[in-house]
């Protein structure tokens, strides 16, 4: 196995291109696992037994013969003074789901607390406000911060922006920087929760990006439609405005709602399979990990010809339907006092139902 942060490199430059020519062309809608996806454009309706045949043809197996790390290594961005439950949702679903390793990136505020939920998370405080440091010290800090997380960058399948992170501007400033560094080293991103407020004021950050994901709620999605097309948010034609802003952005968004919508300027792609009406917040951190672990699953099985269609799209149907799928159970179970910990811990229960481990 090759693993040295040069080969890491060549490998993501090389997902790029795929990413830019292969997965933009529209002859590769199907995988050499038979998967038949139904565009919302062409009125497809029952999704469900494409969505779980989705998830089962990009989960891998488990054997002896695999090590640390290569069922992947996720960094979650976020968590601040006010928000230190969103990133802790974040990354400990992506290691329910099957993930690893998972870093959790926050400010020094958030650090301990966000330590003292779970010792299964590798928690770096390294993060500032704006309160907590002078003007004169903040070009350096600014310096400090991104040497630290250059260290690491390489070392991830996948980082997650924004959970919890706030909207502090000297902050933002760094994590703007972040997703600069990310896009050199061809890292995947998926941007949620205050990440999406950062991007819609700077939609270069993720412009033309292919391995980046956005997961706006209804909220967020309307001021994406607003900053981007000028116009509100179409119902009566949502499928294709969201094809219309996937393809102007040039990254992938799943639009979160009664069903979830997943494009990346290409098609459109619906989930509408299980579900819960208790719409406890955090559901969306959830969700955010759980992509992340299944796009660096899909892009493995994209490196060795297992999948054609854009990874980025197949791990927004993967995410989607386990955590519908979560939700259901825990809903069952807790009706209406369901909290996001009652849905996590349905995770393993639900892939496993769909994927058994063999």
């Amino acid at each position: 196995m090759i693993s040295s942060p040069g080969a890491a490199l060549i490998r993501r430059q090389q997902f790029l291109l795929k990413c830019l020519g292969a997965y933009r062309n529209k002859s590769c809608n199907t995988s050499s696992r038979s998967i038949k996806m139904w565009s919302v454009m062409s009125g497809g309706t029952a999704l469900e037994a494409d969505a779980i045949s989705v998830l089962r043809s990009i989960t891998p197996s488990l054997h002896l013969s695999r090590h640390k790390g290569q069922a992947g290594k996720i960094a979650v961005i976020g968590g601040c003074r006010e928000y230190t439950g969103a990133p802790y949702f974040s990354a400990i679903s992506a290691l329910r789901i099957g993930a690893d390793l998972s870093h959790v990136f926050c400010t020094k505020d958030a650090g301990p607390v966000i330590k003292s939920y779970s010792p299964e998370l590798i928690v770096h405080p390294i993060l500032e406000e704006s309160y907590s440091i002078r003007d004169e010290e903040k070009k350096s800090v600014s310096a400090k911060i991104i040497a630290e997380i250059d260290k690491w960058m390489e070392r991830f399948d996948c980082i997650v922006i924004g959970p919890g992170l706030g909207r502090d501007s000297f902050l933002l400033d760094c994590v703007s920087d972040i997703m600069k560094r990310a896009r050199q080293a061809n890292v995947p991103m998926v941007i949620d929760g205050d990440g999406l407020f950062l991007v819609t004021n700077d939609l270069d950050l993720v412009s033309g990006y292919p391995l980046a994901v956005l997961t706006p709620n209804v909220n967020e999605y309307k001021r994406l439609v607003q900053k981007l097309l000028s116009s509100e948010v179409n119902d009566q034609d949502g499928a294709g405005q969201l094809l219309t802003l996937a393809k102007r952005i040039g990254a992938t968004i799943l639009r979160k709602g009664k069903a979830d919508h997943i494009s990346d300027g290409d098609a459109v792609h619906g989930v509408s399979v299980y579900g819960s009406p208790r719409r406890c917040g955090g559901q969306g951190d959830i969700l955010s990990g759980s992509v992340a672990v299944f796009l660096s699953w899909a892009r493995q099985c994209a490196v060795i010809g297992e999948v054609k269609m854009n990874p980025t799209v197949l791990a927004c149907i993967a995410a989607s339907v386990v955590l519908r799928k979560s939700a259901s159970l825990a809903f069952d179970s807790k009706r209406r006092s369901t909290l996001t910990g009652d849905i996590i811990e349905c995770l393993g229960r639900s892939l496993e139902e769909i994927c058994p481990v063999s």
